[in-house]
């Protein structure tokens, strides 16, 4: 079994025992649900029911659950995860896939926003901050990016800030691939397997 496999089976079994639990009329709110995730996460690290090399996984949604409570959204992550490891998430379209990244980037307590081409470029362009993890993008490319069945015909221009080797990570697991001069922030971003065509 596969790291990703593993990582898809941990995420798996989370999401049932969650099922049964609202089922049952133990979890009834969003309150109820980050806190049973919460439990079931550290009792299974506590008890390793999962292969170690998964803890960092347990660990990272643990302390997620632990330090922003409802705000984690536990469940969204836990169903991220699930999908990406499984192929669910490979089999949508580009548009889908993208549109979940960048959701789940702000999850994370990524900023996120489309950039008018006065925002863009030139002298009124929007000041960025380096030290802010931040996701912009250009709204006139988004309108380009894509045909009307949602895969890619053009590369997706965006500027992005902060940690973005971690973003790099989200990214590729939705399919995604980013090219671009880190220092500058301005990057292409372009759809995996699949062969764009001139818009």
């Amino acid at each position: 079994m596969t790291l990703t496999e593993k990582s898809g089976h941990l995420a798996w079994c989370a999401l049932v025992a969650l099922a049964l639990a609202r089922r049952n009329g133990d979890v009834r709110s969003p309150a109820q649900e980050n806190l049973f995730l919460t439990r079931w996460l550290a009792t299974a690290l506590k008890q390793r029911r999962f292969p170690r090399e998964v803890a960092p996984d347990i660990e990272w949604l643990l302390k997620q659950g632990r330090q922003y409570g409802v705000g984690a959204k536990l469940a969204g992550k836990l169903d991220y995860l699930w999908r990406s490891c499984t192929g669910a998430l490979s089999a949508q379209n580009d548009l889908f896939r993208l549109t979940y990244a960048l959701e789940t980037a702000k999850d994370m307590h990524w900023a996120y926003r489309l950039l008018s081409d006065r925002e863009w470029a030139g002298r009124h362009a929007a000041a960025l901050n380096p030290d802010v993890n931040g996701i912009y993008v250009s709204r006139s490319s988004l309108d380009a990016a894509f045909d009307d069945n949602g895969w890619q015909v053009s590369p997706l221009m965006a500027r992005l800030t902060g940690r973005v080797k971690g973003l790099e990570t989200l990214f590729n697991r939705c399919g995604w691939q980013m090219t671009g001069d880190g220092p500058s922030g301005l990057y292409a971003l372009t759809a995996e397997k699949h062969q764009l065509t001139e818009a």
